[in-house]
């Protein structure tokens, strides 16, 4: 990278509401804490009630310190954090969520024990909203207000680490304006500088010490053994002397879930003696006396992240090759592995997950696929966690996560140029910036799961690049001489990316974890790079870092980001978006709020659905979102019109609203909103209480924020319909039934040279047949208190080079069609398609199977005969059992019967408007005696499948009639062109069963069609 450039400045803006209340709700819950006027030393002896710690003694184990005090009770505590969460609208606590715990002391006589209590309190901040910010203001703001000195910010990770430490040096300047130039000293613990520790006791200026859990939860770390530079004392000591208010970011990753039981890590934080914890995440798993929050919804809606889109990319029509991929193993029930495989259905080949034992044969799990037939059978599967696999008898092995077969490589090669050209377009859009001076850089990143897959070492020493490296300078060098995108970035296409890896002592890169010492050096190199990258004249645009690298990386100009995996991506979605959601910043380092500009394209290999179900899943589940779905505090911040001066109702008034419209069936027992909320129906109205009914419009557009607004509102209640009493006893019935309910049975002839003729045709005209191809769909979400939803903003289609492997054609065709070769040979040569075969083998043996048994389908029905199968019908009591098991219906589908002697429910349920009218007519119509639309249970056995036909029909008068009517809407009933082939096809074979059984069988539109003649 190119060092002439010192990059920009960013500045910061002290005045953002929600940034200020969530440092205000920390300083408002010391309340009544006096200022500290005087330096003082303190001993840990006896407690003199409370919390508060005796001034008297010599100091920790002889250890003189300037130490945090605190005055507060607990009950003190409890009160101020009670009206701090009602400020919040968070539900208020019942009691102060803390930790007792005994802290070893020693003096002269010995080691001995006492007891400490330690509150917890926790700030919950959507990534990308300034949560370093946040706490290290909130610092100073103690130290002004209550004159706290002493704080410890804990951190799970290197990276992390490197990234607050990076954020003490570039806002230095900026508390140093806000707080009237107070003296602070920052520091990241090192074993190496004890001295630091000391000085962080005995110092009266604020102290910020930044230390990862993993340098003290252990007895052998260092800071937990006497040490002879420090008079052999303990470093610890020093540390608890100093009573620190600990800040930890991300608890849920430092100590663990703490939800159960404390962790060891828990207690490698009480050790530290802290006065209080201040927990400050996104994604609490402990929300200990939650302070404020500020999630994902209220983030989006503030407009203080970016927006996401998704490019979603996946395969198409890729079914020619060998696919295995391993999703799970288990040793719960007996040891299996769950695997994806393409497997035939009846449609043509899928992607499934089948479960598989040991000897399990994939040839049979995949309905007999020719490509699994030679030595895919389960040799082994390993559960061991860290070495989990699948070993198959052809040698073959698969670890889990990983993949054989299909498209990984064009895959990924797709998505580097979708990322290429998504860049160039946000280029595109943010060149006005130019003008005005304050440009923005764009930056796009690439996480690799294997670092020789974009940079290569060679035996001589020299390097070059790997296919990820060479795919993306065929695709920007090709995207750059496009007229839309030309001379936007003018830089050679070698300086426009590069490479972030650990290395090892030769500097070679390699694949980590991401913990190890060779991380460290890679994560101080991407952090101290942070402000230089932004500027515009240095030419690194893209780049690319180890998926155990993604962790260090908060660039708020990051645009696009791309995941490469040889296997399919297990990482978190929150993870993946996380490094790309903050705000971006133009040349003079001020953030840039424009909206159009301001969204974030996460370039991902696989469908938009999945993407967007699992990202809700893991709102729901790192959040306790439960989209759609009100607690009952949601009405707490609404205002009362009727009260005299500006005032919320309150989370007493906003509980009783919630009851209510759960009693009234307008949420359901966990909050959900259910159909009876249907506020787009001009006749609705939302019951409330009495005294709260002037609050109905803001009440309803509350409830509102939690539906879909692309739900399909139901505006109709279930019914269960009700069987006529004793209908089995009708005489008029029983007649009808007896007549109908005769079973057939059918035999086929063709003729071959029809068939052969007439499946020519069909395959001659199939849609033309591509190679296969990954198709792209970008999406932009949008996240709200219903959920995510998105919406298709553009999509594309890119067609595989690489040559199919070739199938046995007339294996497969004879299998699924019955022919013989001879005649399959017959018509595959009439129709001069065989070329397709070629293109894509797997699309042209669906499309022309289903083409052959269409055709195969369609000659049989022309030679088609049925009788009567002697003493066989459909059973009258099947009309009562299921009657009995509760048949549901929607209302809105339903016509309400007026005559119910004439039926057999007191609903008739219908699918269109002219089975509607249908019904209608039988009810009111003098010439019919009884009518009944036939169970779903009642069908014609067809060679095109099971025929249900419509309707059953009686007329009045001394010579009844018994008909049976399929009602359509062709509006000639002779004109079948309207209808599906298949729809053609089992009509005709019902006429022929009916005419089989002697019973008047016809098609109509209505019911004057139906008694035409009679």
């Amino acid at each position: 990278m190119s060092t002439q450039h010192k990059g920009l400045k960013l500045k910061f803006n002290a005045t953002l509401d929600y940034q200020q209340h969530a440092i205000q709700a920390v300083v408002d819950l010391f309340e009544e804490q006096p200022l500290a006027q005087d330096s003082f030393t303190v001993s840990l002896g006896q407690q003199a009630g409370g919390s508060q710690l005796s001034l008297d003694g010599d100091g920790f184990s002889g250890i003189a310190a300037v130490s945090n005090q605190l005055v507060l009770s607990q009950d003190q505590l409890l009160k101020n954090l009670r009206k701090v969460q009602e400020t919040n609208n968070i539900l208020l606590a019942d009691e102060l969520l803390s930790t007792d715990f005994d802290l070893e002391q020693e003096d002269e006589k010995g080691t001995y024990k006492i007891k400490k209590h330690v509150p917890h309190f926790s700030v919950e901040m959507e990534t990308g909203t300034g949560k370093t910010y946040v706490y290290l203001r909130t610092l100073f703001e103690l130290n002004k207000t209550y004159g706290f000195t002493k704080f410890i910010v804990v951190v799970p990770s290197v990276p992390i680490r490197e990234g607050v430490l990076k954020s003490i040096q570039i806002m230095r300047d900026h508390f140093r304006e806000l707080y009237d130039h107070v003296p602070f000293d920052h520091f990241v613990y090192d074993p190496a500088k004890l001295g630091q520790v000391r000085q962080f006791g005995s110092s009266n200026k604020i102290q910020i010490m930044v230390i990862n859990i993993q340098a003290f939860e252990k007895e052998q770390n260092i800071i937990n053994r006497e040490q002879d530079k420090l008079s052999g004392s303990r470093p610890i000591d020093f540390i608890r002397a100093a009573n620190p208010i600990v800040i930890i970011d991300e608890p849920q990753s430092v100590e663990g879930d703490t939800r159960k039981d404390q962790t060891k890590r828990s207690e490698a934080l009480h050790n530290l003696n802290p006065l209080c914890t201040l927990r400050y995440s996104a994604t609490h798993k402990n929300p200990y006396n939650l302070l404020y929050s500020l999630g994902p919804i209220e983030a989006y809606d503030l407009k203080l992240v970016k927006r996401i889109e998704v490019a979603s990319m996946v395969e198409e029509q890729s079914f020619n090759n060998t696919f295995v991929a391993l999703k799970d193993v288990d040793n719960k029930n007996g040891i299996k592995a769950k695997l994806q495989i393409n497997v035939q259905d009846k449609t043509g080949p899928k992607k499934k997950l089948v479960t598989v034992k040991q000897g399990a044969d994939l040839f049979t799990s995949s309905k007999e696929r020719q490509e699994y037939q030679h030595g895919w059978i389960v040799a082994n599967i390993s559960c061991e966690p860290g070495i989990e696999h699948v070993e198959f008898t052809n040698g073959q092995l698969l670890r889990l996560g990983e993949q054989l077969g299909g498209l990984d490589g064009e895959l990924m090669r797709a998505q580097i140029f979708e990322t290429v050209e998504q860049h160039l377009k946000k280029e595109l859009a943010v060149s006005r910036f130019k003008d005005q001076g304050k440009g923005i850089k764009v930056l796009s990143l690439f996480f690799v799961d294997k670092v020789s897959n974009y940079r290569e070492y060679n035996d001589d020493g020299t390097t070059s690049l790997g296919k990820l490296g060479l795919w993306f300078e065929e695709a920007y060098n090709e995207l750059t001489q496009k007229p839309l995108y030309r001379g936007l970035l003018t830089f050679p296409v070698e300086d426009v990316h590069n490479g972030y890896f650990s290395q090892d002592k030769k500097g070679i890169s390699k694949d980590t974890t991401g913990k190890t010492k060779d991380d460290e050096g890679t994560y101080s190199l991407i952090m101290r790079d942070k402000e230089r990258l932004l500027s515009l004249d240095e030419p690194l645009r893209f780049i690319f870092s180890h998926t155990a690298l993604r962790e260090g990386w908060d660039n708020p100009n990051v645009f696009q980001i791309c995941t490469l995996n040889e296997s399919k991506s297990v990482d978190r979605k929150r993870q993946e978006i996380g490094r790309g959601l903050r705000l971006p910043v133009n040349q003079q380092g001020e953030r840039v709020h424009d909206t159009s500009v301001n969204r974030l394209t996460v370039i991902a290999n696989e469908s938009y659905d999945d993407f967007a179900k699992q990202l809700q899943t893991e709102f729901e589940e790192d959040y306790g979102i439960g989209f759609g779905k009100l607690d009952i505090t949601a009405f707490a911040k609404l205002a009362n019109p009727d009260a005299q001066q500006y005032m919320n109702i309150g989370q007493d008034a906003s509980e009783a609203i919630f009851r209510w419209l759960q009693q009234n069936g307008y949420l359901d027992a966990t909050g959900k909103v259910t159909d009876k909320f249907d506020i787009k129906n001009t006749h609705f109205v939302l019951n409330l209480p009495p005294e709260w009914v002037h609050m109905r419009p803001q009440v309803a557009d509350e409830v509102n924020k939690y539906v879909f607004k692309n739900r399909i509102v139901n505006t109709r209640d279930r019914r269960i319909l009700t069987l006529r009493k004793n209908i089995t006893l009708d005489p008029t019935f029983r007649e009808l039934w007896e007549r109908i309910s005769q079973r057939t049975r059918f035999r086929v002839t063709f003729d071959t040279e029809d068939l052969v003729k007439e499946a020519a045709n069909a395959i001659a005209e199939m849609p033309t047949i591509h190679r296969s191809r990954i198709t792209t769909e970008v999406y932009r979400l949008d996240t709200n208190r219903a959920g995510i939803e998105g919406t298709q903003i553009s999509g594309g289609i890119r067609e595989i080079s690489q040559s199919p492997e070739l199938p046995d054609l007339l294996a497969y065709l004879q299998n699924s069609t019955e022919l013989t070769r001879h005649t399959l040979v017959e018509i595959l040569k009439a129709s001069s398609r065989l070329k397709d075969f070629l293109e894509n083998p797997q699309v042209f043996i669906n499309q022309v199977t289903q083409c052959i048994q269409d055709v195969l389908n369609h000659v049989t029905v022309k030679g088609i005969e049925y009788e009567k199968v002697g003493g066989s019908v459909y059973e009258m009591h099947n009309i009562e059992q299921e009657a009995e098991r509760g048949i549901t219906r929607y209302l809105d589908n339903l016509y309400e019967v007026q005559n119910q002697d004439k039926t057999l429910f007191d609903f008739v349920e219908y699918d269109s408007e002219v089975e509607r009218e249908f019904a209608k007519a039988c009810d009111n119509d003098e010439r019919i005696r009884f009518y009944c639309k036939l169970p779903i249970s009642f069908k014609v056995d067809t060679p095109v499948g099971p025929y249900n036909p419509d309707w059953a029909l009686v007329t009045e008068g001394e010579e009844k009639l018994y008909l049976v009517r399929e009602t359509k809407k062709t509006g000639d009933k002779l004109d079948f062109r309207k209808l599906r082939e298949s729809e053609q096809d089992k009509i005709a074979c019902g006429r022929k069963h009916f005419d089989a059984i002697g019973v008047n069988y016809d098609v109509v539109t209505n019911l004057n069609e139906a008694l035409n003649g009679y």
